[in-house]
């Protein structure tokens, strides 16, 4: 059974910093795109950032851009989001997702999802 499962959401201060990861099983991420999404109440999902299988960095959205960092493990099977200088406005449900040969930001394009992990960025 294929498997994404976030960790690392919770709760920090406006500027501070959290790492979430993404633990991928029944299938190797070798040859997926790996992508966050976030999704805050009463919004849609948008596309926070992307990596290629080959670990290129195809997208960050602007909003997160230097600020944000993605990377990828496809040994380990895993995703990492980095988030430094948090803001209020980062305050989502992250999700996890993977896509078959490469980067995408639509929703619609994703073979697999997590179930999310909630970043709650407040003072």
């Amino acid at each position: 059974q294929s498997q994404l499962v976030e960790s690392g959401g919770g709760l920090v201060q406006p500027g501070g910093s959290l790492t979430l990861s993404c633990a991928v099983s029944g299938f190797s991420t070798f040859y997926y795109g790996i992508a966050w999404f976030r999704q805050a109440p009463g919004k849609d999902r948008e596309a926070v950032s992307c990596i290629a299988p080959t670990g290129d960095v195809a997208y960050y959205a602007d909003s997160v851009k230097g600020r944000f960092t993605i990377s990828r493990d496809s040994d380990k099977n895993t995703g990492s989001l980095l988030m430094n200088y948090l803001k209020p406005e980062d305050t989502a449900v992250y999700y996890c997702a993977a896509r078959y040969r490469y980067c995408s930001t639509r929703v619609e394009d994703m073979n697999y999802w997590g179930k999310g992990t909630l970043v709650t960025v407040s003072s």
